[in-house]
């Protein structure tokens, strides 16, 4: 009888790790992105023409994994949805990130994008009415504190007006994707709606340079590795692997976990580019992981809770 009793436990508590380390795995891909962003401006690209390479790649290289796996579109009532996503929400959310990269430090636009988990939170208990319990609240306080510490070391003085204010715009459009997202892909396939959305994406950038926005291509071979690099690992896999976590954590859950980004993105950049880690930044890193700790401690929701359980 006790055994019967722990299995479904055993499964819920197995299935929140695996979308604990789905998250991570996103987290990862995506702090490694503004590192890729530096090279390949480095070589001559530009926001317009280093999106049009991301989004194109990555919409073409997920249309072949579809074919492969013989998984369809979605329904066509919910392809609009999700072209929204794509084409508004993903499109525009990166194209204030990486402008905001041309006019302030790279640890400065991840500090200002990492006050998104205060807004989906706020944003999942209005909207998708998930409970903010009192472990979601504390995790909420330590990991975007310790987001904060981790990336201030570059101070506010490191940046223009308008790199700030395009930062900021970064957190507010991406909390309302993450926050639309969890209830227009309730149900869907994660590979399905990835393609889509960065379908849409593609769509949109490549308007807008055959409408006359400048497009440069990055110049050199490390340029097209680093966006490459952006297009497979921090756009196929950070999104594919952010959706899938998502469905099993939740939103609020989901974009607190993504915090593990701005350590990612500190420590390969003293490592790749020779910025040195402050002690400010140490102790910031060593809160976020707390704040990770403490969510993952919490009692495990039922698998879909989040997503599929949303009215």
């Amino acid at each position: 009888m006790r055994q019967a009793t722990d299995s479904p436990l055993a499964a819920r508590a197995a299935d929140k790790l695996l979308g604990v380390l789905l998250i991570a795995v996103s987290a990862a891909s995506f702090g490694a992105m503004a590192i890729f962003t530096h090279y390949a401006y480095a070589s001559g690209a530009n926001v317009v023409g280093l999106l049009i390479v991301r989004f194109v790649i990555a919409a073409a290289a997920l249309m072949v994994v579809m074919r492969v796996r013989r998984i369809g579109i979605p329904p066509w009532s919910r392809v609009a949805g999700l072209a929204a996503m794509g084409g508004i929400g993903y499109a525009g959310q990166s194209f204030a990130f990486f402008t905001a990269l041309n006019y302030a430090p790279a640890s400065l636009v991840a500090l200002l994008l990492y006050l998104y988990p205060m807004f989906v939170t706020v944003l999942a208990a209005i909207f998708l009415r998930e409970q903010l319990t009192t472990t979601a609240i504390i995790a909420l306080v330590l990991c975007s504190v310790g987001a904060g510490l981790t990336v201030g070391g570059a101070g506010l003085s490191g940046g223009s007006l308008l790199g700030i204010g395009l930062g900021v715009a970064s957190a507010v459009i991406y909390s309302i994707y993450i926050t639309v997202g969890a209830r227009v892909t309730r149900g869907l396939d994660p590979l399905a709606c990835t393609t889509v959305i960065c379908t849409a994406a593609a769509v949109v950038y490549t308007g807008m340079a055959l409408l006359g926005a400048p497009a440069h291509l990055p110049g050199t071979f490390g340029g097209w590795v680093a966006a490459l690099a952006i297009a497979g690992l921090s756009t196929v896999v950070a999104i594919l692997t952010f959706f899938a976590g998502l469905q099993k954590l939740g939103a609020a859950q989901a974009s607190m976990l993504s915090t593990l980004e701005p350590v990612v993105t500190v420590l390969l950049a003293a490592l790749l580019l020779g910025e040195s880690i402050a002690p400010m930044q140490m102790t910031g890193g060593a809160l976020i992981l707390a704040g990770v700790l403490w969510l993952t401690r919490a009692d495990a929701k039922p698998a879909g809770h989040g997503v599929d359980d949303m009215a």
